[in-house]
C-alpha cells in the first residue's frame, strides 16, 4: 500500500468504515506482531498485545495525525501497551500469595455454588444477554459465536465470511464495548 492509499484508508477508517479497518489491520499485522514477538519472545503474548494495539489504535484513529508515519504510531501504541502489561504482571506477581496460603483457603471454600449464588449467576447472565443484544449486530454475533457457541476464530471466520484477523479485532472491540456498557449499568440489582 503506497502512502496515498494509506492516507485514504485512514480517512475512511476515521469515518468508521469497517473495510478500511480490516485493510489497515491486514496490512500492518505482520509488522506489529513481529515487533512485539521480538520484544516478548512469546507468540501468544505477542498476538494478544498486537490485538490490543490495533483495538486501541482503531479507537483513537480520529486522533492520528497524517503528518506522522502510521507504522511508527502503531509501534508507539504497542510499546505503551507492552509497558502497561509488564507493570500489571509485576504487580500481580507481588500480590500473589504463597502456595501454602492458597491451599489453606482452598480447603475452606465449598466448590458448589449455593442456591442463592445460582440465582445471582442466572440473573446476571440474563442481564448480560440483554446488554449483548444492545450491541451492533456484527459485534453481538461474534460474541455469541465465540462465548456462547464456543466457536474458534476460524469457525467464526467461516460463518461470517470474514478474515480471521478481522474476527479477532471485531471480537476485541465488541468485548471493549460490552465492558463499557456493563460498567455504565448498575449490577447491584
Amino acid at each position: 500500500m503506497d502512502a496515498k492509499e494509506l492516507l485514504l484508508t485512514i480517512a475512511e477508517a476515521k469515518e468508521n468504515n469497517q473495510k478500511a479497518f480490516a485493510l489497515l489491520f491486514d496490512t500492518h499485522w505482520d509488522y506489529v506482531f513481529g515487533f512485539l514477538l521480538k520484544q516478548t519472545t512469546n507468540e501468544i503474548l505477542a498476538e494478544e498485545l498486537a490485538l490490543i494495539t490495533f483495538a486501541k489504535a482503531f479507537d483513537k484513529i480520529a486522533l492520528f495525525n497524517a503528518e506522522l508515519n502510521f507504522k511508527t504510531w502503531l509501534i508507539s501504541i504497542s510499546k505503551n501497551i507492552q509497558i502497561d502489561h509488564h507493570r500489571k504482571e509485576k504487580t500481580a506477581a507481588q500480590l500473589d500469595t504463597t502456595s501454602i496460603e492458597k491451599e489453606h483457603f482452598k480447603g475452606l471454600s465449598d466448590e458448589n455454588p449455593s442456591p442463592e449464588d445460582l440465582l445471582i449467576i442466572n440473573q446476571n447472565l440474563k442481564r448480560l444477554i440483554e446488554i449483548i443484544k444492545e450491541l451492533k449486530p456484527n459485534y453481538a454475533r461474534v460474541i455469541r459465536l465465540r462465548y456462547f457457541e464456543e466457536c474458534s476464530y476460524k469457525e467464526i471466520a467461516e460463518k461470517t465470511d470474514l478474515p480471521v484477523n478481522t474476527i479477532k479485532v471485531t471480537l476485541l472491540r465488541a468485548k471493549k464495548l460490552l465492558a463499557q456498557k456493563i460498567k455504565e449499568q448498575s449490577w447491584d440489582g
